[in-house]
């Protein structure tokens, strides 16, 4: 488990007396849009797992990810994205659209994505959790030479800024992509719990018993 102030924090979230807010932004994985075909995204495992079999039901998770988004565009849009929502946990799932451009780009990334992080630690009480972009299949030739070096942003400004890191690549070595993705780029039904059972361990939400966690995933080799 990540070894991280926020943790603490959605530790203490979990238990709150009162109704807390997670705000879930992103592109396209996050938004859960056509790839699952009609199953639940990592969001909704989320939400399956907190409100209903936790018994937090006043508690909101709201999704506001985006198909084809960039940390560029919820910069610029953070207020409506993000803040209306005075959110006591932000997860943030970002680089898959962002590495399009190349290398060349990754100034760019690192700083709308700090300046946002930068913006989010404004509260020192608000719990920030980043991922890694799940990985891809290497027919999708400007991505696959490009997202590790995204990737690496990420897990710097994690460390950086003290964040909750679920890091998805290191899960998914081992496992068979063809059975996890839609397309080169996008999670199915399996990819989405499996990113959801990662999240859930991360954030001390891990339970055997728990229907969620047990929703079948491909096993690793």
């Amino acid at each position: 488990m990540t070894d991280s102030n926020d943790l603490t924090l959605v530790r203490d979230l979990l238990v709150s007396p009162s109704p807390v807010r997670w705000v879930f932004a992103g592109d396209s994985i996050t938004h859960g849009a056509l790839h699952t075909f009609g199953a639940r995204d990592y969001t909704e495992h989320f939400s399956e797992r907190l409100r209903y079999e936790m018994g937090r039901g006043r508690d909101h998770v709201i999704k506001t990810g985006i198909s084809g988004w960039t940390i560029r565009q919820l910069w610029a849009d953070i207020d409506w994205c993000l803040m209306q929502y005075a959110p006591d946990m932000v997860s943030l799932n970002f680089g898959m659209n962002d590495c399009v451009m190349g290398e060349k780009a990754l100034p760019d990334f690192e700083e709308k994505y700090r300046s946002t992080l930068t913006r989010l630690r404004a509260d020192p009480n608000r719990a920030i959790v980043l991922h890694v972009p799940n990985p891809i299949l290497p027919n999708d030739t400007a991505r696959a030479a490009s997202l590790p070096a995204f990737s690496e942003v990420v897990r710097r400004l994690a460390a950086e800024f003290g964040c909750l890191l679920i890091d998805h690549p290191a899960l998914w070595q081992g496992r068979s992509l063809w059975y996890l993705m839609s397309d080169a780029i996008h999670p199915n039904d399996m990819g989405h719990r499996l990113m959801a059972h990662l999240m859930l361990r991360e954030l001390g939400m891990w339970d055997e018993k728990s229907p969620v966690c047990n929703l079948f995933v491909p096993p690793g080799v």
